[in-house]
C-alpha cells in the first residue's frame, strides 16, 4: 500500500454558500453561542441537494466553512483573552487552512436553503461540509478548558474586532 505523502495540498470545493447580515468581520458576533438570535441561511449548490435529505430531523448542524476573509497565523491574542496564545489552542479564525466550525440551530429548510440561528458567519463564507450535532456522540463533559475559563464570562458581551488580520 502507497502512504500519500502528507505535505501535498488538498484541494476542497465548498458545497455551499452562507447568506448572513455581517459583511465585515469587525463586531460580529465571535461564536454561536453568543448570537443565538442572530439569523443566516445556507444555500447548497443545486449538486449537493440529495444530501440535504432527512436534515430536518436535526435541531442543530456542525457546520465546516472556509474563512475566506481570515488571515494565516500561528500565534494569536484571542477575542476573549488578552495574551497571545498558539492559534490550535484558540478558536480564532486566523489560522493555517482558515477552517471554520459553527454549531447552528436549524430553524426550517426550503429547497436546498437551510435557514438557522446562532449565526457568526460572514456573507458570502464557503460552506465546506454540514454534518448533523448528536449530543450523545458530541458533548464531553470537562473541567480542563485552559486559557479560556478567565474569558468564558466575556463571551457574551464580546464582538469580533480587527486583531486577526
Amino acid at each position: 500500500m502507497t502512504i500519500p505523502d502528507p505535505t501535498a495540498a488538498i484541494s476542497l470545493r465548498p458545497i455551499g454558500v452562507v447568506r448572513s447580515p455581517f459583511v465585515s468581520t469587525s463586531g460580529m458576533p465571535i461564536q454561536t453561542v453568543a448570537a443565538p438570535g442572530a439569523e443566516g441561511s445556507i444555500r447548497v449548490f443545486a449538486e449537493f441537494a440529495a444530501g440535504l435529505r432527512d436534515i430536518e430531523g436535526f435541531e442543530y448542524l456542525i457546520v465546516l466553512t472556509h474563512l475566506h476573509q481570515a488571515t494565516e497565523k500561528l500565534e494569536v491574542v484571542p477575542f476573549m483573552d488578552t495574551q497571545s496564545h498558539g492559534v490550535f489552542a484558540t478558536r480564532a479564525p486566523a489560522r493555517p487552512n482558515r477552517i471554520g466550525l459553527s454549531i447552528i440551530r436549524l430553524v426550517r429548510v426550503e429547497d436546498c436553503v437551510l435557514h438557522f440561528c446562532g449565526n457568526d458567519m460572514l456573507d458570502g463564507t464557503p460552506v465546506l461540509d454540514i454534518k448533523p450535532y448528536v449530543p450523545a456522540l458530541d458533548v464531553r463533559q470537562t473541567g480542563r478548558v485552559g486559557w479560556f475559563r478567565q474569558g468564558l464570562q466575556r463571551l457574551p458581551s464580546m464582538l469580533s474586532d480587527d486583531r486577526m488580520k
